[in-house]
């Protein structure tokens, strides 16, 4: 199992996390009853119930870099293209826009 932090304005937003079932986003209980919360994603709208997908999530999939800067990332970091969620734990700390991605470790 993979989780990642996911952050809306540096407040945690949710949990993203890859299992061997699929993929799986939970916004967190906090950040639902927080002043004025607003969705990570059109995609992703507020609920207290989990997502799930055997696929990531084209909102997620989309953060991950492409062209040149993808190549880097993969060169740099050693990870295989087709690992999208090491990808996005490592590219997507300092995303342009409001969401970022930020790894946790698990034990």
């Amino acid at each position: 199992m993979r989780k990642a932090e996911v952050k809306y304005l540096d407040k945690t937003a949710g949990w993203f996390i890859q299992d061997e079932e699929g993929y799986h986003f939970l916004y967190a209980q906090a950040y639902l009853e927080s002043d004025d919360p607003k969705p990570v994603s059109v995609t992703l709208p507020l609920q207290a119930a989990e997502y799930s997908s055997k696929t990531m999530f084209p909102f997620f999939d989309g953060l991950i870099p492409e062209g040149w800067l993808l190549e880097v990332a993969e060169r740099n970091w050693k990870i295989n293209p087709r690992d999208r969620m090491a990808l996005l734990m490592n590219c997507c700390t300092d995303c342009i826009g409001a969401v970022s991605v930020h790894p946790v470790i698990t034990e």
